[in-house]
């Protein structure tokens, strides 16, 4: 497995078709897609990011970083791995690719939401580090959220 991450523009038809599938993926889960925490034009201003996951050739996931309005801190957003390569190691490489884009642009904090119905996501984050918070924002009073936070050097 060939695994490589790039930058890609957050308003891209690949970048749009992955973002609708983990919208889609939401949605049955929770019957809320998210897509209200997030607008492309988020990750499309100076210090962010949205990158893509490639597997030999296919695009295969992607993520993306958003400022917050403390300068010192970002967000984790779109974190999403398409299900037949989940397993493998890739959202984990994904999120240590943000992590070093946030380094890069002198975050010294990172934050992210999840839902308490995504195991999987919460012990990713648990695993890297990451602790739980009191949620922010539009989480703040969603019962459906688990928030986590990060320090980094």
């Amino acid at each position: 497995m060939q695994l490589t991450i790039e930058p890609e523009a957050a308003n891209s038809p690949l970048a749009k078709q992955l973002i609708a599938e983990l919208s889609a993926e939401l949605g049955a889960i929770y019957g809320d897609d998210g897509s209200g925490g997030f607008d492309p034009s988020d990750v499309m201003v100076p210090r962010a990011a949205f990158v893509v996951a490639w597997v030999d050739g296919e695009a295969v996931g992607c993520g993306a970083l958003r400022p917050m309005p403390d300068a010192t801190i970002a967000e984790i957003k779109r974190v999403y791995v398409r299900q037949d390569m989940r397993g493998q190691g890739i959202s984990r490489k994904i999120m240590e690719f943000l992590e070093a884009i946030a380094h890069q642009y002198s975050y010294t904090g990172l934050m992210l939401e999840t839902g308490i119905q995504q195991p999987a996501a919460m012990a990713l984050y648990e695993n890297m580090g990451y602790s739980r918070c009191d949620c922010y924002d539009l989480y703040a009073d969603d019962p459906r959220s688990v928030c986590y936070r990060k320090e980094i050097k």
